[in-house]
């Protein structure tokens, strides 16, 4: 529910980019320019530290607080935990891609309510393997707080790593505008927005087509 809001409040600010993980996503598709990127970073960072502080202030007992710290359980090892991090973010990645995508072409989409079930997912399933992070600021702020640094590694690798890897599936082998000109003009540092913006406009023709059979058929239906 927590994804769900920051959604709706911040969507249309900063698109609600919590995630370091993402933005790298972001950047390595050419969506975001690396000075917005490494501003991006460095705010996550930052608000999770002051979080992470504010929560530490207020609990009764401060050595509860290494409850919040991302650990990778003793009966796991660090290589176990690090794919499970890559798999539920390639997955909360990729369904982030896919909402976005269904933004674009006007499509009717549950949008913020899919991130937010797909960020459940991925608690549930990596809990008690990795913790289920998925987020590397979200790691960092309670780790300085706390001064816990084991394994920390794996929750920056694991998430940006799965990040990466879904927004290139996504945008190259499994978008409307996937296209191998699109992948071409990304590798060679060419203008990607033309082949989305055109892929946009065929989807939003297609959608108006759509209805407008429909309705025909609705009048026929009707008349007879």
């Amino acid at each position: 529910m927590a994804a769900v809001g920051l959604g709706h409040c911040f969507g249309k600010i900063s698109g609600a980019q919590v995630n370091p993980a993402l933005t790298l996503a972001l950047l390595a598709t050419r969506k975001l320019d690396a000075l917005k990127a490494m501003v991006y970073v460095l705010a996550q960072c930052l608000g999770a530290t002051v979080g992470a502080g504010i929560l530490y202030m207020v609990l009764p007992l401060k050595s509860a607080a290494k409850i919040y710290v991302n650990k990778v359980p003793m009966e796991v090892n660090a290589g176990q935990a690090l794919g499970m991090e890559i798999l539920v973010t390639f997955q909360l990645v990729f369904t982030i891609f896919s909402v976005e995508d269904q933004r674009k072409s006007e499509e009717c989409e549950p949008g913020n309510l899919a991130i937010g079930c797909s960020l459940s997912a991925g608690i549930f399933t990596a809990g008690r393997i990795s913790g289920g992070s998925m987020n590397p600021a979200r790691s960092l702020g309670p780790a300085i707080i706390v001064g816990y640094w084991e394994h920390h590694w794996v929750y920056w690798i694991g998430p940006v790593l799965g990040a990466v890897l879904a927004a290139v599936a996504h945008e190259f082998f499994f978008a409307p505008s996937a296209s191998r000109q699109k992948l071409v003009s990304c590798l060679t540092c060419k203008d990607i927005e033309i082949l989305d913006t055109a892929s946009v406009s065929r989807s939003s023709l297609s959608t108006i087509t759509q209805t407008a059979v429909r309705a025909k058929q609705s009048d026929k239906l009707d008349h007879s």
